[in-house]
């Protein structure tokens, strides 16, 4: 007996409880708190007067260990000495189990409770049932609900809104819904149970419906409610109910929470309303990172870079996805330099990027043709051990084609283990622009081959590889084969295509023809390659053609009467050629201007 209690003392000692002078040393009797500094001496004591198996002692010390997810195994330690464990100590021990990293173990424990024939109170109920929606076992929270009824505590408010919450988090809407309407006596915690039942649930209609039955019975919604309403809008593209749902906030004095506050933020800042996403953030008392990090996404979405950049600097602390929010923001509000140089700033800041932050950074190298920058970003995604997957992948390639290093892009390419329609699309099309129209063809059978299915983007690139290596019928070939083997419908840029693959070819007649065949009626930019080929082939009949329809469809832009005057000055006809010069002076006319552009290394 005596090694025993000298056995769970060092074990208790080994768990490092720290004794605490101003805990009033060791007491004795029924307590109801203990500090839980000095738990670890009241054990102690108890175990050295071989108290430690009487459960109404030992309850307030498995409560205050259970309760504390550190110390849940003192907890298990301390219930497993008590031979006959009483309500309270069960409750305590479940509760403990249903709150720790192991809520399935409350299940089994509660199965022990109940072979032993020990009853169980609303507490017991409302602690297994959280256990239940913790694990989504639905089969053992009917078993409890049949023991509810049994026992007569189905008219138990808490006992009722823990098992709409229960079978909500079990995906058993019908139960949850049943439960509900059962109910004599509902309050707040019961509409959002079956709310965020209904949300967890992806039945969207169904949480406004029930928002609207809510508010017709004159309950008032809370923060929480207000959140998955919000949602349900934003699912169901009802951006027009959000803006009722901030007046009935308004209306109601509903406190603007961070959850909330982070909700509306979002709703209002993907449909472009910045102002009232920025009152929503300033209402928000304590602000979290998703606060800063979802008003500055608002705010770049929106094209207002000075706002985000303000918030940027403001921030009290920042983390990848608030560098990544500017960087993308700025990549994609074609601001590709301030992504570069944003992305120095993180890197000097010892910030880890992740693959959408290296994704957006090289594209932006890619648009404005920095390949000493892009070159950089991939020596990082090297040193920092970056997983390149399919998107750094296709972004990589991308960039080094855009920068005219199609080697690189090729290195990179062969080196993919895996490789999506996006990436073939992207060294085919960098192939194809520089020049190396065999090999681009030699990688779209290579595709094909491998069962890759090809995009719109890949019809581009290969027609565009036919037009420069002067393979007029192939080209038209895999025009043909958009839609009729892969059911793509050509869009105006593969007319476009088609039409520069036949002008460059010297089939002007042939380009002409298959214009006016074209479903869609041709933009400026086919009229203009048409344009220019006449002129190089001398060919006034179709130029003139050319020019009315350049004029019919974009006769505001000052560029189609230059290239027309030019066309005309060709063919020498002078008169015609001095006309489209004089009409460019019209108001109307938006004119042309000239420019050049040097690159200052850094």
């Amino acid at each position: 007996m005596f090694r025993r209690a000298r056995d769970v003392s060092r074990l208790f000692a080994k768990f490092g409880q720290r004794r605490d002078s101003g805990a009033g040393g060791r007491r004795r009797g029924h307590f109801s708190e203990i500090h839980r500094n000095s738990v670890g001496e009241i054990h102690g004591h108890f175990i050295r007067t071989y108290q430690h198996n009487n459960p109404s002692l030992m309850a307030p010390v498995i409560k205050s260990y259970a309760l504390s997810p550190a110390s849940i195994d003192k907890a298990r330690f301390a219930f497993k000495e008590i031979d006959n464990p009483t309500l309270p100590v069960w409750n305590h021990m479940i509760h403990g189990l249903c709150k720790s990293d192991c809520p399935g173990d409350a299940l089994e424990l509660f199965d022990r409770m109940s072979e032993r024939g020990a009853m169980m109170d609303n507490l017991t109920c409302i602690f297994i049932l959280k256990a239940c929606a913790k694990v989504s076992d639905v089969l053992h929270g009917k078993r409890v609900h049949t023991r509810v009824l049994k026992l007569g505590f189905g008219s138990y408010l808490y006992v009722c809104n823990m098992l709409i919450h229960m079978y909500g988090c079990c995906g058993d809407l019908g139960s949850s819904r049943a439960v509900f309407y059962e109910m004599d006596e509902r309050d707040l915690v019961s509409w959002n149970s079956l709310i965020c039942a209904y949300s967890q649930c992806g039945k969207h209609r169904e949480v406004l419906a029930l928002f609207d039955l809510m508010r017709a019975e004159n309950e008032k919604a809370d923060a929480v409610t207000m959140v998955k309403v919000v949602l349900a809008c934003e699912f169901l593209g009802a951006s027009e109910l959000v803006d009722s749902l901030a007046g009935y906030i308004d209306d109601n004095c509903i406190e603007i929470d961070v959850y909330l506050g982070n909700t509306l933020i979002h709703a209002f800042g993907i449909r472009g309303s910045l102002a009232k996403a920025r009152s929503f953030f300033d209402r928000i008392t304590e602000k979290n990172l998703v606060s800063w990090n979802t008003m500055i996404i608002a705010a770049a979405k929106s094209g207002d870079f000075d706002q985000a950049k303000k918030l940027f600097d403001e921030m009290p602390q920042r983390d990848c996805i608030s560098w990544t929010s500017m960087i993308s923001g700025y990549t994609q509000g074609n601001r590709p330099k301030d992504a570069i140089s944003l992305f120095l700033g993180m890197m000097a800041a010892k910030i880890k990027p992740d693959q959408i932050t290296l994704a957006s950074v090289l594209s932006a190298c890619a648009r404005v043709g920095r390949l000493d920058k892009g070159k950089l970003v991939h020596d990082i995604i090297r040193k920092n051990g970056i997983k390149p997957d399919v998107y750094i992948g296709n972004a990589l390639t991308d960039m080094y084609c855009k920068c005219g290093s199609v080697d690189d892009a090729l290195d990179v390419f062969h080196n993919m283990k895996v490789k999506d329609s996006i990436t073939w699309t992207s060294v085919i099309s960098g192939l194809a622009v520089n020049g190396d129209s065999e090999h681009a063809l030699q990688l779209f059978s290579q595709m094909l081959q491998e069962g890759t299915s090809p995009i719109h983007g890949t019809f581009v690139a290969i027609l565009l590889a036919c037009s420069h290596a002067g393979l007029v019928e192939k080209g038209l070939h895999f025009f043909s084969s958009m839609q009729k083997d892969y059911g793509l419908i050509p869009e105006m840029k593969h007319y476009g295509c088609v039409v520069d693959l036949l002008c460059r070819g010297g089939h002007l007649g042939r380009a002409y023809e298959f214009i006016k065949e074209m479903p869609v009626c041709p933009d400026p930019v086919i009229c203009r390659i048409l344009l220019s080929a006449c002129k190089a082939h001398d060919n006034l009949v179709l130029a003139r053609i050319a020019i009315e329809k350049l004029i019919e469809s974009d006769g505001d832009n000052g560029l189609n009467y230059v290239l027309s005057s030019n066309s005309y000055a060709s063919a020498q006809e002078w008169e015609d050629a001095t006309k489209m010069r004089e009409l460019i002076d019209q108001d109307h006319i938006l004119k042309p201007y000239g420019c050049s552009h040097m690159h200052y290394p850094e």
